[in-house]
């Protein structure tokens, strides 16, 4: 097994991105900069057409890549990680799915401390005016019918409206802001 000091720093973030948000591109870009190179893990993949999940794996992703090559960004690449509600495993799964990292970015207590466990070096993701800049805000707010397009970057507007994703989004919720 090769050590994973020899890869330099290259880092890793998770996130669900349902959708991709203003907050996660501030994060993204912060990683991004202090990575040679950074892997995206799309989180919980094989979730969709739920109420706290209504974009699928692949949607999620041609956000992300649109989104930065737009910004220019050019050091990443994006992985679709599924659960395995299994943790003594899951670190591995990641691994098998994943280039090689040597850094986790996380404010999750619980991803923290499984990657701290297998050895990795973490970070803290910054969060940008969580109160405005999360999934659950967007898609609230996709579901009322109120004004979500300015939380959210353009090329994300430009896939959601094409793929009648506020239309999915009140299907699936019955209107209901539960399960959010």
């Amino acid at each position: 097994m090769v050590s994973k000091r020899y890869f330099g720093e290259h880092s890793l973030m998770i996130g669900r991105f349902q959708p991709l948000h203003n907050g996660h591109m501030e994060v993204i870009r912060k990683c991004a900069a202090e990575s040679e190179n950074l892997t995206i893990g799309i989180g919980s993949a094989q979730y969709s057409h739920e109420c706290n999940n209504p974009f699928t794996a692949g949607e999620r992703y041609l956000m992300i890549n649109e989104v930065l090559k737009d910004e220019g960004i050019r050091n990443y690449c994006i992985v679709p990680i599924e659960d395995i509600n299994r943790y003594s495993l899951w670190v591995a799964q990641v691994e098998s799915l994943s280039p090689p990292f040597s850094i986790v970015y996380s404010n999750n207590p619980l991803t923290r401390r499984l990657f701290s466990e297998a050895g990795y070096k973490l970070r803290a993701s910054p969060l940008y005016n969580r109160e405005v800049y999360s999934g659950t805000v967007v898609r609230k707010k996709m579901i009322e019918g109120d004004e979500w397009r300015q939380l959210v970057p353009k090329k994300v507007v430009d896939i959601i409206d094409s793929i009648d994703g506020v239309r999915r989004l009140r299907d699936i919720s019955g209107g209901e802001q539960t399960g959010l």
